[in-house]
């Protein structure tokens, strides 16, 4: 619901007296559902059939208490890990319950809604007609487009423009030229909506303020599809007159990100790269994913890998089948220590387990008043929610809105805003726990699996974007050594800044790929190989990969904005996963790679040219070569046909010995 008001009246004529109105009480809202804007008015006594709200309610003791099913209640005892949690019961969030949202102590009419209810969708609205200034109580009177006129509702506590600038959100609205009071829907709206999700559906400045205050919010929500409508909206009344070019366009979003300058060549204490012969990209293949027996022969007797950084290897090569996952990922997130042992993990896991239900009800024990006081903690609730009711249902673990993953959701965010105050809850937090606990599924490994990958991912997330403007520039550096042809050609477009990067960046490609790919592209980005930053060079691979289409066809600003967003969901992991390992080795056997390059790839560089044949420099000492990270130890591969390479795997069994 992102506007509610009561007091909002229909006058109809069916008064005792011909000359009075009878007035009938409502509460008007505007609700975002799915893909789409529904505007609803209905009596105050069919106010409690609230189908589309989640609504929490209070036990007397001011604890929350989410209602459950008798279903569930069977279902939640046997999936309890440990005994120990069952002391945590009491607090414990079953699941979400659509509960009436009363206005008063109103019931709902026997024979079903009244007949004065209405509902429609905003895509379906023409205009609308406000009253004369100063005339009685303010009304509006909807328009739809196959010309009906919907009663006209009288807000009696006033309010009526707060509810114009809530639908100016989604809609552009323009006064008639014939009528003032007139407020039409500008026509092409609609398909700018339905293609670019309103990320520019209203005036630019507000835009651009969207953009400077909460950028996550605008661009995870609304950064989805472009479409030659991206600049309609930046006009005023007069198209010819107010039309913004495409460079101005690109100047809003470089300003919207204060200290963002990608153009690295004009900015005092940057290296200037020139071009540098990279020489061919190496033929890179991947290998099975770790089997459960490669895992546990990698184990001693009391639990502790023997190898981790073998094993990391094998993960990088190929990733986990899903079974281990639930186990190896606890290691790859930093929440289980490498050397631990099995005994060390159980007790670990309790203390955990302590440590999370006291931090969970400390929100758990708000009152509606404390939280009433608390805007902070009120927003948190509010976003969250909002995030939670959009997670992806097409993975079954959330699938439906009644769904135990889903109240796992909101309660572990609800949690680390308790354990991260400051930080808090931003969009796209979701994003990064969904999988997380669909892998663990249990409340407390996959609150502490993601309090350690937000350890990593942290600054993303800080209101000064700090780690988002590093991360844009170390891959245009990236990008420009890899194709400077391409880089120039996207300045040339004003889009050098890589802005259309920003969601694969903040979310580590979570809207990119299938929920299936993404486990595996996660796992391999956590061994932290090849070297330090592997995922911008993921995103050179998918740019590269679609850089003969977007020169080609000589896409501009709009269309390569259109084109990047539109690959969500069919981009090959395997193939990106291999050209990115591929480009990293491109750039490790670089003789002169530039020291901005080894930085950010973490690779140790030399003055000294190394031998070719010896690998060592003029004063005899070896050089290390970062490649033999993951190069070492041959491992199993899968061909391009799809068989077995059975001398690598003679190979790998041999090396499974401890030294």
């Amino acid at each position: 619901v992102v506007y509610e008001q009561e007091g909002v009246f229909i006058h109809s004529s069916c008064g005792k007296n011909d000359d009075q109105d009878s007035l009938i009480a409502g509460v008007l809202r505007v609700m975002e559902k799915e893909n789409e804007v529904i505007v609803d008015w209905r009596p105050l006594d069919d106010t409690s059939d609230t189908s589309n709200i989640l609504c929490a309610g209070k036990d007397s003791s001011s604890v929350v208490e989410w209602t459950q099913t008798p279903k569930e209640k069977c279902s939640r005892g046997a999936d309890r890990p440990s005994s120990y949690e069952a002391e945590w019961d009491m607090i414990t969030t079953v699941s979400f319950k659509k509960k009436p949202h009363s206005n008063g102590d109103t019931t709902t009419h026997a024979n079903g809604e009244s007949k004065w209810s209405f509902l429609f969708s905003l895509t379906d609205l023409k205009s609308i007609k406000q009253n004369k200034e100063g005339m009685g109580w303010s009304y509006l009177v909807f328009c739809l487009k196959d010309d009906v006129k919907l009663p006209a509702l009288h807000f009696h506590h006033g309010d009526s423009k707060l509810l114009i600038k809530c639908l100016e959100k989604h809609v552009v609205l323009n006064e008639s030229p014939q009528d003032k009071r007139i407020l039409l829907v500008n026509s092409q709206n609609k398909s700018l909506s339905q293609s670019f999700e309103n990320l520019f559906d209203e005036p630019s400045y507000g835009l651009l303020q969207k953009l400077k205050k909460d950028p996550y919010t605008v661009t995870m929500g609304r950064f989805s599809k472009v479409t030659n409508y991206i600049f309609d909206s930046f006009r005023l009344s007069d198209p010819s007159s107010q039309r913004r070019p495409p460079s101005e366009m690109a100047d809003f979003l470089n300003d919207a990100i204060p200290g963002l300058k990608i153009n690295q060549q004009e900015e005092p204490g940057f290296e200037v790269i020139t071009r540098i012969d990279l020489g061919r990209q190496p033929e890179v293949s991947r290998r099975e994913p770790v089997s459960a027996e490669e895992w546990a022969k990698n184990m001693d007797s009391e639990g502790r890998i023997l190898n981790v950084d073998y094993i990391k290897r094998l993960i990088f090569k190929g990733g986990l089948c899903h079974t281990l996952r639930k186990e190896a990922w606890k290691f790859l997130l930093g929440y289980f220590p490498w050397n631990s042992t099995k005994e060390e993990r159980a007790n670990l896991q309790k203390r955990k387990t302590d440590e999370y239900f006291r931090m969970k009800l400390q929100w758990k024990s708000v009152s509606e008043e404390q939280e009433k006081r608390n805007s902070r903690l009120r927003d948190y609730r509010s976003l969250i929610e909002k995030d939670v009711n959009r997670t992806d249902r097409t993975n079954k673990f959330y699938e439906g809105e009644d769904n135990p993953g889903l109240i796992l959701l909101h309660d572990i965010l609800m949690t680390y805003c308790m354990y991260d105050f400051d930080l808090g809850y931003v969009q796209g937090m979701s994003d990064l726990l969904s999988p997380v606990l669909y892998v663990m599924e249990n409340e407390v490994d996959a609150f502490w699996c993601f309090v350690s990958y937000m350890d990593q991912m942290h600054q993303n997330f800080e209101e000064q974007m700090q780690g988002m403007k590093t991360q844009l520039i170390q891959l245009s550096t990236l990008l420009r050594l890899l194709d400077s042809g391409f880089c120039s050609y996207l300045e040339s477009q004003d889009s050098g800044y890589l802005y259309f990067c920003f969601r694969w960046l903040l979310i580590r490609f979570k809207r990119e790929f299938s929920f299936q790919d993404i486990l595996r592209l996660w796992e391999v980005m956590w061994t932290e190989l090849p070297c330090q930053n592997f995922h911008l060079l993921l995103c050179c691979a998918i740019l590269e990969s679609e850089k003969q289409q977007i020169m080609d066809k000589h896409y501009g600003f709009n269309e390569i904005l259109k084109h990047i967003n539109e690959l969500s969901m069919k981009i090959d992991v395997e193939y990106i996963l291999c050209k990115a390992e591929a480009i990293s080795m491109q750039m490790m056997n670089c003789k002169e790679l530039p020291q901005a390059v080894s930085e950010i790839l973490g690779i140790e560089s030399s003055s000294v040219t190394p031998d070719s044949d010896t690998g060592e420099d003029e004063s005899g000492a070896v050089l290390s070569c970062p490649t033999s990270l993951y190069q070492s130890i041959p491992t199993p591969v899968i061909a391009a046909n799809g068989t077995r390479d059975s001398t690598q795997q003679t190979s790998e069994t041999q090396s499974l010995t401890p030294s």
